[in-house]
């Protein structure tokens, strides 16, 4: 069977070609009855929408791109797809581009690849320094994600410092006091390591616990054998921790199964946290705590704020003058067994 056309609409509807797509279009000036006709027609016939046709007559792809470090890392995965269902709501497609956290293909991303094909770019940096988002006349709309680096594009990210500051203080608030931060980074850097280190950092001084440097653990990689080295290492070496602040839930799952090949009971002995809540964590033994930041809300603020600087970079939206935006979402504590216990399942709105 052929597939239906704009001229079968109308025939079916009993209008003309041109009110067919005023319909389409959302073109106010068509009556409410005319409206429906069309509509019923559309459903009835099965007609698509042909959007490739619709962007490019207004001067765009309706493609826009999602460039994150590691697309096998479970944050980036189920973060992706949040943003595909949001994109799919502003008629747009995404493609999905890995820089395995390399400057060169950062800035490629944020040149936009360096062809037209891409009405804008949401990118995860972890190499780009400020400078690099200086000078980008040419580049496509951007919003970035993760720590900010300066204000120089649209940034959507959860409050990092703050939140580690709050899964720390729930681990002092268990009475424990030698916390070991894996992946910690303890020195000045624009960084989400960074960041989250300065938080632990914070909430130790505010409990009046003495920050021993030594006890930020720093990792070659966020994945699961770099959260099994690193504890394996630490508890090799002599630290007799009491709790673990991972700066992602991949290094807490790895620490995990560290500490359970050496006996040590989790959360009897060790208490463990991570953060991002993907959902290994929810079927992990134990169950693990995290920070879960509301990664439904990071891609809906990102392609929304996307969105409307395409507008503008088009000239179909409204002029905005005002610096690029820098917009927090919620985050929460999660927490589960491997903090709380057996009867541990409970969420921290904060």
């Amino acid at each position: 069977m052929a597939r239906p056309r704009i001229k079968d609409v109308a025939r079916h509807a009993g209008v003309s070609e041109k009110t067919v797509s005023n319909v389409i279009n959302d073109y106010e000036h068509v009556s409410e009855r005319t409206r429906r006709a069309v509509q019923e027609a559309i459903e009835h016939l099965g007609y698509k929408v042909n959007l490739a046709g619709r962007h490019l007559r207004k001067g765009r792809t309706g493609i826009i791109a999602l460039v994150v470090p590691e697309l096998d890392v479970p944050y980036f995965a189920e973060l992706a797809r949040h943003v595909i269902r949001e994109a799919e709501a502003h008629s747009l497609t995404v493609l999905i581009h890995q820089t395995g956290g390399d400057r060169d293909h950062e800035l490629s991303a944020l040149a936009g690849f360096g062809s037209a094909f891409v009405d804008g770019v949401i990118l995860s940096p972890l190499a780009l320094t400020a400078d690099d988002l200086r000078d980008r006349a040419d580049a496509p709309p951007t919003v970035l994600l993760g720590e900010l680096l300066e204000e120089g594009a649209d940034h959507v990210a959860i409050d990092n410092e703050k939140a580690a500051r709050e899964a720390t203080e729930h681990l002092i608030g268990l009475g424990r006091r030698t916390i070991l931060a894996i992946g910690g980074r303890d020195d000045v850097g624009l960084g989400t390591a960074e960041a989250r280190t300065r938080g632990y950092r914070t909430a130790l001084d505010e409990a009046g616990i003495a920050h021993d440097p030594a006890a930020a653990i720093p990792v070659a990689s966020f994945r699961m054998p770099d959260g099994y080295e690193a504890v394996t290492r630490a508890l090799e070496t002599g630290a007799r921790p009491d709790a673990l602040l991972c700066l992602n839930d991949q290094l807490a799952l790895g620490a995990l199964r560290a500490l359970h090949e050496r006996g040590v009971r989790v959360p009897e002995e060790v208490a463990v946290i991570g953060f991002d809540d993907v959902e290994g964590g929810r079927f992990s033994v134990p169950t693990l705590s995290t920070v879960a930041p509301d990664k439904a809300a990071v891609a809906k603020v990102a392609v929304e704020l996307l969105q409307r600087r395409m507008d503008e970079a088009a000239g179909t939206g409204e002029a905005d003058d005002r610096a690029p935006r820098d917009l927090v979402v919620p985050h929460r504590l999660v927490l589960r067994e491997s903090t709380e216990g057996v009867t541990g399942d409970r969420s921290v709105r904060t």
